[in-house]
């Protein structure tokens, strides 16, 4: 069962299309890969599903009812969260202040006690509790992903859409990520939308993958089915090397 439905989305700026008639399903319970070259408009259509932008066009169905119709600060309270290519935290903010601003629309007040138990916890489940009174200034960029992992938790999403999680990390941590990816799955009984540029991150656990290029959807498929599609090969080495 879909649990969020993209139909026939276009996103344009000014002259330029940036997503040209989308469309793509991400049923329920899985961990669904989006990949693409640099500018295939991967991260344009996070932008669009979370209402950061408005599409020109389509359709867009989260749980069977339209997202269109919900103001974008009204996302995260519909059951959608997520983390950024490039990390965006309150830099003057300490750790766990940016946690509990993730979880805003699940407690009253912002600051209680309970709302900071909770933040301690999903601050923990991800490895850097220790950090929680510290100023997110200053702290490693791999930290800092986590920060924004840990905000997106607290929110109790029913979907997660991950933005390049692995940027800035080596392989062994890359490998650890992925298994993490799954374990946040069960243990939270998510749905993982997953935008990666580290392809053995994502043939290694996604469920299914969509590919873009040029803001086009040119195939889809599980892992396997998605390696050997000529598009794909085409896309990501150039006709001539993928003709080679």
């Amino acid at each position: 069962m879909a649990l969020l439905s993209v139909r026939d989305v276009t996103r344009r700026f000014g002259g330029i299309v940036a997503i040209d008639g989308v469309s793509l399903d991400v049923d329920a319970g899985k961990i669904v890969g989006l990949i693409g070259p640099n500018g295939a408009g991967k991260t344009t259509l996070f932008n669009v599903i979370t209402r950061l932008y408005k599409p020109d066009s389509g359709e867009l169905d989260f749980d069977g009812r339209s997202l269109l119709r919900t103001p974008p600060h009204r996302v995260v309270s519909r059951g959608i969260a997520r983390t950024f290519q490039n990390v965006e935290l309150f830099r003057t903010m300490t750790v766990l202040d940016n946690v509990l601003v993730g979880g805003h629309t699940r407690t009253r007040p912002f600051r209680s006690r309970g709302a900071e138990a909770r933040a301690l916890e999903i601050l923990d489940y991800v490895g850097i509790a220790r950090v929680a009174r510290r100023s997110v200034a200053g702290l490693p960029f791999g930290t800092l992903k986590r920060v924004e992992l840990a905000r997106a938790l607290v929110a109790e999403p029913r979907l997660l859409l991950l933005d390049e999680p692995a940027g800035g990390l080596n392989l062994e941590e890359v490998s650890e990520l992925g298994a993490f990816i799954r374990k946040l799955r069960d243990d939270f009984e998510l749905t993982v939308l997953l935008v990666e540029h580290h392809m053995g991150l994502v043939m290694g656990i996604a469920d299914r993958i969509h590919v873009l290029d040029f803001g086009r959807k040119i195939a889809e498929g599980s892992p396997e089915e998605v390696q050997r599609n000529p598009a794909v090969i085409e896309a990501y080495l150039g006709a001539e090397t993928a003709a080679a």
